[in-house]
């Protein structure tokens, strides 16, 4: 049960509002890390000069974003104008990169639209100058429910590259469980199923990962008011895969922080922003918190509990509107 649940912040404007007053940042201001040099910002990610002041002349072997691609499913963008934006900061991205680097992209695809930004995605992408490498299916457990149609359990993560980079496979052996099953050989005149054969006791994982849970709110990384948080584990898992201990890793859509919390934990540099301050605090906040008690988010708790406990604005607004007393 949540303790101090907060609704989806991307939803709520007069919420965020309330929680401005709270937030180190405003647009154009940069947060930097004296620990370990890492970088939030608050900012437009299709803003060249803002990017250029991000990156002050350095290059990141590595770029993981997740747009705001639910503009679309709630109609608030046509996928035209998502692919005009789109180019912008995938250009931003290109020229953030070292000449041989990697990017992974968060993106889903409506199906009551013809799969819709997806499909204008990929077809913008022939010309972005990157290389289509990879398309990863990350299976959630639970999917939200239908009755006239296949269940939804999959979040859609596309992988390129720019130039020639590493892909360290040696860092990303799991122990993803042997779920496939099936007759496979006859050995000795005995007929063996797949996992039977399998020698080893971890395996690198292929394109369907269906060993990363999805996020929610029993999880301890679990960030309350976040929209579709990405799971800890398969942000380590392309980080391990992508980058080297040292390297700048880039994510022009902070949101919850999670790539800056997996870039702390495996020794890179996260060079981060979010054009809303709001998630640029959350950010910053979740990596002290990481520092000072271990813990990757909040489960039952959320970022400004403190600040929202002693606020009768914010206090009365979560009371009236979504029956949350604090």
């Amino acid at each position: 049960m949540e303790k101090y649940a907060l609704p989806k912040l991307d939803n709520d404007s007069d919420l965020r509002g309330l929680l401005l007053k709270y937030c180190r940042l405003i647009e154009g201001e940069i947060w930097s890390d004296p620990n370990r040099e890492h970088k939030v910002a608050c900012l437009d990610a299709t803003t060249s000069q803002q990017i250029k002041k991000l990156m002050d002349g350095k290059l990141a072997s590595l770029a993981v974003h997740d747009p705001p691609y639910n503009f679309i499913v709630f109609d608030e963008l046509k996928e035209e104008k998502f692919i005009k934006w789109s180019k912008k900061w995938i250009k931003n991205s290109f020229n953030s990169l070292n000449i041989n680097a990697s990017i992974y992209i968060w993106l889903g695809a409506d199906y009551k639209n013809h799969f819709q930004p997806f499909a204008n995605f990929i077809l913008m992408m022939r010309d972005s100058g990157f290389n289509s490498k990879n398309f990863i299916t990350l299976r959630n457990q639970r999917g939200y429910g239908t009755s006239n149609n296949w269940m939804s359990i999959r979040q859609e993560l596309l992988y390129y590259t720019k130039g020639a980079p590493k892909f360290n496979v040696e860092t990303v052996y799991t122990d993803i469980p042997k779920v496939l099953k099936g007759y496979y050989k006859n050995v000795g005149g005995e007929v063996t199923e797949n996992i039977e054969r399998s020698k080893s006791e971890f395996i690198r994982p292929g394109n369907v990962w269906i060993d990363v849970q999805q996020v929610f709110y029993r999880m301890e990384e679990n960030v309350n008011g976040c929209y579709a948080q990405k799971p800890l584990k398969a942000l380590e898992r392309i980080i391990n895969a992508s980058s080297s201990e040292g390297e700048i890793v880039i994510d022009f859509f902070a949101h919850s922080g999670t790539t800056l919390i997996a870039c702390e934990k495996l020794k890179r540099k996260c060079f981060t922003a979010d054009i809303d301050p709001v998630f640029c605090e959350i950010s910053i906040r979740r990596l002290e918190r990481f520092r000072t008690t271990g813990k990757t988010g909040w489960q039952n708790s959320n970022p400004f509990v403190d600040e929202i406990k002693k606020d009768r604005k914010i206090k009365k607004l979560l009371a009236d509107k979504y029956n949350l007393i604090y």
